[in-house]
């Protein structure tokens, strides 16, 4: 059965039942249900962002920093959405909710996770312009990728010390994921997604992300993630970095690695942490 349409593992339909997932906060609930809202316009994602005065706080802060890329002072979320645009206002809002809601395990290197994070989503942001994939969807998605792991870690303590090892590239790190609980992070952050009702197609980049070509219907989404957490794995672009990305992968969305080392994103751009460590 194609991996797009199958149920999920039953190993993974026992942690759903097992597992206390993170309850996102009112805002991020009420940012989630205007992605799929056609009517919704910068004023009802300002007015969301407002009701929460330390969301609101911390995007500006956000938006004063490098992740933002802007030069000046941005001093309300309205001059922040004319500058960027609403998109990357909600998506980095949505990003600070899903910060301040994530459990760490406590032997778990909280700023290390997010800067992988950070460089993932950037890397995802940055390949999804490339290849007319969503590059806001494909921020947002890649900043999520990891998030699972935290879940398997939870239902399996046991094994936080031999998932959580920082020496473990992406493709390492899913493979042992599934050699050892059956399925991989990106599938339990595809739970996670939808448990908070983020869009379908979403759920199913995410879901694919470690394996995009085994699902017949190939998710470019899904595509630009696994190539994203790649390239995340090494804090620069490099061209050896570059030169491992799977040629298939790269030929399905028409890229080249000449083009992706003349275009690829400054690492210090991408990944300001200090967001995500308050």
């Amino acid at each position: 059965m194609p991996t797009s349409d199958r149920a999920p593992f039953g190993d993974l339909n026992r942690l759903t039942r097992s597992v206390v997932w993170p309850v996102m906060p009112e805002a991020g609930q009420a940012l989630i249900k205007t992605l799929g809202d056609d009517k919704a316009d910068a004023f009802d994602v300002c007015r969301i962002i407002k009701k929460d005065p330390t969301l609101t706080a911390n995007l500006l802060r956000m938006a004063n920093s490098a992740m933002f890329g802007l030069s000046g002072q941005v001093d309300t979320i309205e001059r922040a959405v004319s500058l960027v645009g609403l998109s990357m206002v909600r998506t980095r809002a949505l990003s600070l909710c899903m910060a301040q809601t994530s459990p760490f395990p406590p032997d778990l290197d909280r700023m290390a996770f997010w800067q992988y994070s950070l460089r993932c989503a950037g890397f995802a942001q940055w390949l999804a312009d490339l290849c007319e994939v969503d590059d806001q969807e494909a921020w947002l998605c890649g900043l999520m990728l990891r998030l699972g792991g935290l879940s398997v870690v939870q239902a399996h303590p046991e094994l936080s010390r031999a998932l959580n090892t920082q020496s473990l590239t992406s493709a390492e790190r899913w493979q042992l994921q599934r050699s050892l609980v059956g399925f991989d992070e990106g599938e339990v952050t595809a739970e996670l997604a939808r448990q908070w009702d983020l869009p379908q197609p979403l759920v199913r980049g995410l879901r694919n992300s470690a394996q995009p070509l085994i699902s017949v219907d190939l998710s470019r989404l899904a595509a630009v993630l696994h190539l994203a957490a790649r390239l995340a794995d090494c804090v620069t672009l490099t061209p050896r970095s570059v030169e491992q990305l799977p040629s298939l992968l790269l030929q399905t969305l028409g890229l080249d690695t000449i083009t992706l080392m003349a275009t690829g994103p400054e690492a210090s751009a991408i990944s300001d942490v200090s967001m995500f460590c308050v």
